[in-house]
């Protein structure tokens, strides 16, 4: 068992490291909390080191960061948005140079918007997309800001060699020679302090249940979520070289990466019953990894309309993204959710999707899928009762339902796929106004590229695919032997 870092060093001898870090240079210090215990003790360890500074010695800039990635535990959003809160009035109120921050994901990286928008599948161990695009991409762009601002930054963060021998690895290769500092694995203009780098879990306790919270708030609360949830928490992720979560977790209620959401499961067990219909929507995503059934819901092309094949001898079709009715009926079953814990939950108004998400949603459906009824928003008004498109009066592309059943005609009569036509129309529109149009032909050039074929015609597909390989294998021989 690895010992205790109170064993060796006393507590006022890591606030004198804390200060002296701090005091070395003008480089502002970001703050990582997630709001577990890790964050949590880092945040209070470092307030209360630099609270202990004269006024005049306080004047480097500390700015504590939170992501929210729009689909967050709502117990998780509740505490991190209750005590970011109070962060903010302590620090006026005891003048500390320290401001909160909660970042999100653009719209466009949401993830709803890449699951039910673009028909991203659930994610995976194999395709982790969401860890960039909820996380990292959030961060990354709150430092890059800082490091323009003020040329170099320091990012703390709650991290432990404790926590597991790959965390202890990735620290250790990042560690700087006789310095408290690390390399940020992706900025050259950025560093990485870890106070807690020593801690074992029970030091992380210890410390926050010994010392009272300085900006107000009962550690023992987060001691009785942890013992309630049976979770470990989700740490800020700055980079891919940091840890990810568990399998017991805080973080996002929708994580198909772990079998099971053993956090949500012991709540509701808790009493909050509210969360059963989160917990049956992370399970329905869930079931779409089974292998028997991608294929029923998922399309046999790739976004980019080419049609991929497993390498390993079976020739089975490497799925694609969601089809569009999986997309369909999963986005009801959301807003199902959405209003079940509106009218069970604490908060009225909580949202498992934003209207932003539900607009961006539409105009990806009209120009990918052809979608000219507006759908999404069909949907929404029928779920939710309320009509986004009076409230969205922007054009999403110019084209109208009138417009689609002319073109349902045209295409059945021509025995032309509708899509195809669909995406060559929303080219012409949108290069409308250009200064060259023959910019427009690239556009057109990989529509017209993509697979159109239906998936009836997929052995056809095989065949032709195996005579571009062998073509392609007998040109490089031939390119051999005349070399």
């Amino acid at each position: 068992m690895t010992e205790s870092v109170f064993e060796t060093r006393k507590l006022s001898e890591i606030y004198d490291e804390v200060r002296e870090v701090y005091l070395s240079d003008n480089r502002p210090w970001i703050l990582g909390f997630s709001g577990g215990k890790d964050s949590t003790c880092m945040v209070q360890l470092v307030w209360n080191a630099i609270s202990d500074l004269p006024e005049n010695q306080r004047q480097k800039k500390i700015y504590i960061i939170s992501s929210d990635t729009l689909v967050e535990s709502p117990k998780i959003v509740e505490q991190i948005t209750d005590t970011l809160s109070k962060m903010e009035k302590a620090a006026k109120e005891q003048n500390l140079p320290i401001s909160t921050n909660l970042v999100r994901p653009e719209i466009k990286d949401s993830f709803w918007v890449c699951l039910l928008g673009l028909g991203y599948p659930a994610p995976s161990n194999n395709f982790r997309w969401c860890t960039d695009r909820l996380k990292i991409r959030n961060a990354d762009r709150f430092i890059t800001e800082k490091v323009s601002e003020y040329g170099e930054a320091i990012v703390v963060l709650g991290t432990r060699k404790d926590e597991s021998a790959n965390r202890k690895q990735s620290m250790l290769t990042y560690e700087i020679e006789n310095s408290y500092l690390s390399r940020h694995s992706s900025f050259a203009q950025t560093f990485v302090y870890p106070p807690l780098r020593d801690f074992i879990t029970q030091d992380v306790w210890n410390y926050l249940l010994q010392n009272k919270n300085p900006w107000g708030t009962n550690n023992r609360d987060l001691l009785a979520l942890y013992q309630n949830a049976d979770a470990a928490e989700c740490p800020l992720v700055i980079d891919t070289s940091s840890a990810s979560c568990g399998n017991s977790r805080f973080g996002c209620w929708v994580c198909t990466v772990v079998d099971k959401d053993k956090s949500m499961e012991n709540l509701i067990d808790s009493g909050e019953d509210w969360m059963q219909p989160l917990l049956e929507l992370r399970q329905d995503l869930k079931d779409t990894q089974d292998p028997e059934k991608k294929l029923e819901i998922r399309d046999f092309k790739r976004r980019d309309g080419k049609v991929m094949f497993f390498t390993d001898g079976t020739e089975k079709i490497t799925p694609g993204p969601y089809k569009i009715e999986f997309r369909k009926e999963f986005l009801k079953k959301l807003l199902e959710a959405q209003n079940k814990v509106r009218k069970d939950g604490p908060d009225p108004k909580m949202s498992l999707i934003l209207e932003d998400e539900i607009k961006k949603i539409q105009q990806i459906w009209r120009v990918e899928q052809g979608d000219w009824q507006n759908s999404v928003y069909a949907i929404y008004r029928e779920i939710t009762g309320v009509d986004l498109s009076e409230k969205q009066k922007e054009d999403l592309g110019g084209f109208t339902e009138v417009e689609q059943n002319i073109l349902d005609e045209i295409c059945e009569k021509n025995d032309v796929p509708k899509l195809l036509v669909s995406k060559l129309l929303h080219a012409e529109f949108d290069s409308q106004g250009m200064t060259q149009h023959s910019k427009i032909y690239p556009k057109l050039g990989k529509i017209l590229s993509e697979e159109w074929r239906t998936y009836d015609e997929i052995e056809t597909i095989k065949e032709e695919l195996k005579e571009k390989k062998k073509k392609k294998k007998q040109n490089e021989q031939f390119s051999r032997e005349t070399n």
